[in-house]
């Protein structure tokens, strides 16, 4: 715990699996890494210099990956994204925790965003969001950032059913 830290409120903690000390969670936004700048710092050569965030949102904590190398797990799933509820497993590249929180919200947990809601393109940020219908193609092509004709042509011959 660091310096101060005393008299803050414990949001949760995060306990390794197989043994070790549990690793509170003091604020509403924790970032995970290798880094000695992060708020969780995991010192192994795995874990990514800035490997995954979390956040706490309507009384549920969140997952999200930063890029990291080796990825995060949520209960064995792979995942970029995702609400975490207590005694959900997660797996910080090879480490595994067990998240334990007191669920402060009324609110239902929120659904996770479907894996499926963005092409690969949007998510790299190549491109905004498609309309499918024909006609309106020219206007979509339009919206995406500058690519060249040669990358338009090879993205309305991969979009065609």
């Amino acid at each position: 715990m660091r310096p101060g830290t005393e008299s803050q409120m414990m949001l949760g903690e995060l306990n390794p699996c197989g043994g070790g000390d549990s690793i509170p969670l003091m604020q509403n936004r924790l970032l995970v890494g290798r880094r000695s700048r992060c708020d969780i710092t995991l010192r192994f050569k795995n874990v990514s210099s800035h490997h995954c965030e979390l956040e706490l949102k309507n009384g549920y904590w969140h997952i999200r990956d930063l890029g990291s190398s080796n990825g995060i797990k949520v209960n064995g799933m792979r995942v970029d994204t995702k609400c975490l509820m207590p005694g959900d497993q997660v797996m910080i590249a090879r480490h595994t925790f067990t998240i334990e929180y007191m669920i402060e919200s009324d609110a239902p947990p929120p659904e996770d965003e479907s894996p499926f809601a963005m092409s690969l393109m949007e998510k790299a940020g190549l491109e905004t969001s498609r309309v499918r219908e024909s006609g309106s193609q020219r206007e979509a092509r339009s919206r995406r950032s500058s690519v060249s004709q040669e990358d338009d042509f090879l993205m309305e011959w991969l979009s065609d059913d």
